[in-house]
């Protein structure tokens, strides 16, 4: 009688094994999980980022599940996107535009926290310490009695288990400082192009820059993504749509908007998001992961890190102007003629209306108009006014004065704001009131 002999599974068939894995687990997720020269037993080691997101594929897919799930896209979608974008040379957009050292420091910026909180929770799980979502056991138990259940809902085959907590959506929320005018909406589009793979949310706080955000995000490749907002029990038509809306659209609607369908919100001027009712909205919505663009970390009395805990970037202006990103900075500060302690604030922003009538009397208006002609002439600028009238109301004043102004606001008809915009461009007006 003789023996069987076992023969030990080698290093050469250890490694084949794992390389098979990633090149099925790529197919499934539509992100590599090897990039060229690089090692699999180095970079898919046990305890790695990248090889708890390739077990945690290989346990879905063994469940029978035909897509990633929600959990799943949130905890390793993006971070393996990032991983290929910041691998390319260069890191570029869809349609090519290469991106700058600052906004591809943000993406790495990113990356880091998301390996980094992918590998604190993977130390959760085996410290026993879960965080509301399904381990892998668990989800091959849900699919196998879901596949007793005779016209069980596709909807709650995949529903999962809710997160819960004070806050339980801060962990997963990050933001980036970069000054205004540094390109703030390529390092966007980054990080569109990190997430091909996951529905994107894009939030900000004016109507115009939806539309400036679709026209822009076009440009660079991803107009084919664009769809309405998808809502609870309605499917996406494709598995990574971008949707564009406003901060207000976010508060009234939160509560309508489907738990499955983002995975990735990318807040704008996210300092613009800190009032109450908007921030409650985004606490109410804790699901997805949250990065916040913005060129200040506050508002008033209020921090964007309130909202958004965790910093992955921060350029300073010096820095930006120091590279040539911005233009170099002179500040001339006029003593006040109007006092504004009176003007209650709101929601970490004064109220606009109290804020108007403070400052928008002919006198004042006079003397800004004034000002700007004795020291900058014709050179082109921008001037911020307190409201939609006290800009038409300026743009009077300084047109009086001799200078070519004219106003614009969020009221302005689009093909008048476009042939104002235009004008300016041409050198025909000197001085946009805001």
């Amino acid at each position: 009688m003789s023996e069987a002999t076992l023969r030990p599974t080698t290093t050469s068939e250890a490694t084949d094994n794992l390389i098979a894995d990633a090149l099925r687990a790529e197919a499934w997720a539509g992100e590599p999980f090897l990039h060229p020269d690089e090692s699999p037993d180095e970079v898919l080691a046990p305890g790695t980022a990248r090889r708890d997101a390739l077990d945690d594929a290989v346990a879905e897919i063994e469940a029978g599940r035909r897509v990633p799930s929600r959990r799943w896209k949130v905890r390793f979608g993006l971070m393996l996107g990032l991983e290929r974008v910041l691998s390319s040379e260069p890191p570029a957009t869809a349609a090519g535009t290469e991106l700058r050292k600052h906004q591809v420091d943000a993406l790495a910026g990113m990356l880091t926290e998301l390996i980094a909180a992918t590998q604190r929770e993977a130390e959760e799980e085996e410290n026993g310490n879960g965080n509301g979502v399904l381990t892998e056991a668990e989800l091959a138990e849900v699919d196998d009695d879901e596949d007793l259940q005779e016209g069980a809902l596709e909807e709650d085959a995949d529903e999962e288990p809710g997160f819960v907590g004070e806050d339980p959506g801060a962990v997963r929320r990050y933001r980036f400082r970069h000054p205004t005018a540094s390109g703030k909406t390529i390092a966007a589009a980054g990080f569109v192009e990190a997430a091909r793979t996951m529905g994107v949310l894009i939030l900000t706080h004016r109507r115009l820059l939806v539309s400036q955000f679709q026209r822009d995000l076009t440009t660079e490749g991803y107009g084919e993504r664009f769809c309405e907002i998808i809502e609870k029990g309605k499917e996406p038509l494709r598995p990574n749509p971008i949707t564009v809306q406003t901060y207000a659209w976010f508060a009234r609607h939160v509560g309508s908007i489907s738990r499955d369908a983002y995975q990735l919100v990318i807040c704008d001027e996210a300092h613009t998001a800190l009032g109450e009712k908007t921030s409650a909205a985004i606490r109410s919505f804790p699901e997805p992961l949250y990065i916040g663009m913005t060129a200040t970390e506050q508002l008033i009395a209020k921090q964007v890190s309130d909202v958004f805990p965790a910093s992955v970037d921060d350029l300073p202006l010096a820095d930006a102007a120091r590279r040539g990103l911005i233009a170099p900075l002179r500040c001339l500060r006029v003593p006040p003629a109007a006092a504004i302690n009176s003007v209650p604030i709101v929601g970490g922003d004064f109220e606009e209306r109290a804020l108007a009538a403070a400052l928008d009397h002919q006198a004042l208006n006079q003397a800004a108009a004034s000002l700007y002609r004795e020291r900058f002439d014709s050179t082109p600028g921008i001037v911020y006014a307190a409201g939609v009238q006290h800009a038409y109301n300026l743009a009077q004043e300084f047109r009086a004065a001799g200078l070519k102004a004219e106003a614009v606001s969020g009221k302005t008809p689009p093909v008048k704001l476009a042939e104002t915009l235009a004008a300016y461009e041409r050198g025909e007006i000197n001085v946009l009131i805001n």
